[in-house]
């Protein structure tokens, strides 16, 4: 849960500190760092240059090291962008600047109440990403008070599975065991999957507008 909720924070702050400058229009070099962002999502670090990077940095075994790498989605900072360019008047911001306000005050008072929905959804995604985590936690993590649930539950399907198959191995009357193993692996993915459900009903309002963000009206 901890990894979930500070995951979630860097991720939104560091997503509208990327999204707002490159939306507006008078931003010099704009395209430029676009172009860098979109160019890490066609080509990124292989895994065991990425596992050297972080044991290097003293992340191995540690929140960070499931944090920090993913801090920023570049297919969600370019829907920030989109949002920020497109649903908020550029004249609006003039207005602001005019009135004395700095970039800070305005993104603090004016860009971000104004943009609920967007930062609704960002939040959806990247909290079941955190979430849904197995990999990253199975690659940089050791100690098992550190794993993620993905992995714990992980661990306990494997556990169930090779009881499952020592009691078809050792006798065939104990049918009823292995029930209670195949009832607790359902109870597993429910379990996995309830948090997102309790969720979604509090962002839903929010979620349907903020998902319709670039499509074409008819």
């Amino acid at each position: 849960m901890q990894i979930k909720v500070v995951g979630t924070v860097i991720n939104i702050v560091m997503t509208v500190m990327a999204a707002y400058p490159l939306s507006i229009r008078g931003f010099v070099g704009r395209n430029v760092f676009t172009g860098l962002f979109v160019f890490t999502m066609i080509f990124s670090a292989p895994l065991i240059p990425t596992f050297l990077n972080i044991k290097d940095l003293g992340l191995l075994d540690s929140m960070w090291a499931l944090v920090l790498p993913g801090a920023i989605s570049v297919y969600n900072m370019i829907i920030a962008r989109t949002y920020f360019q497109n649903s908020i008047p550029e004249e609006m911001l003039e207005a602001a600047g005019l009135d004395g306000a700095n970039d800070i005050q305005i993104l603090l008072q004016l860009v971000l109440p104004l943009s609920k929905s967007i930062l609704a959804v960002l939040t959806l995604y990247y909290a079941v990403s955190h979430w849904n985590s197995y990999f990253d936690a199975y690659i940089y993590l050791s100690t098992e008070s550190k794993f993620t649930l993905q992995v714990v539950l992980r661990n306990i399907m494997s556990t169930a599975a090779a009881l499952q198959e020592m009691t078809d191995t050792i006798s065939a009357d104990q049918s009823q065991r292995a029930a209670l193993i195949e009832v607790l692996k359902y109870a597993i993915i429910v379990f996995g999957s309830l948090p997102v459900i309790c969720l979604y009903p509090f962002v839903q309002k929010h979620f349907v507008k903020g998902v319709m963000i670039g499509s074409l009206k008819g």
